[in-house]
């Protein structure tokens, strides 16, 4: 059975940074890519970044607000993943997601996305 854990979320002020982590169980994580999601309110959820099965980190982001403000990292040994997000505004606030891909490579689709965790919500003071 796949288990999938998101932590790190919280009230954070405008300007602050948060980590958030993704803890997966049960699935062959190291032949997977991994994804970061959120759902703003209001919004459709949408994909924040990706890294496909071989690569460790990047700083690209989906989401043209978020560019140059988070950077992502997978580690492959304990099965878990990291979202660090910095000069947070008001409109980042919302629920944040990890998934695993169906393959090795990311997609910009979210049906390509398969186990999910239940989400940590973000939520950025003015």
């Amino acid at each position: 059975q796949v288990q999938v854990a998101e932590s790190g979320g919280g009230l954070v002020e405008a300007g602050g940074s948060v980590k958030l982590s993704c803890e997966f169980n049960g699935l062959p994580f190291r032949e997977l890519a991994m994804g970061w999601f959120r759902q703003v309110p209001g919004k459709e959820r949408e994909e924040v970044s990706c890294l496909d099965y071989r690569s460790r980190d990047t700083t690209m982001s989906y989401v043209a607000s978020l560019k140059g403000r988070v950077t992502f990292s997978r580690d492959n040994v304990q099965y878990t993943l990291t979202l660090q997000m910095n000069r947070l505004r008001p409109e980042d606030t919302g629920k944040y997601f990890c998934a695993a891909a169906r393959g090795e490579y990311c997609s910009e689709s979210l049906d390509e996305y398969t186990d999910w965790g239940h989400g940590t919500q973000v939520t950025v003071s003015s």
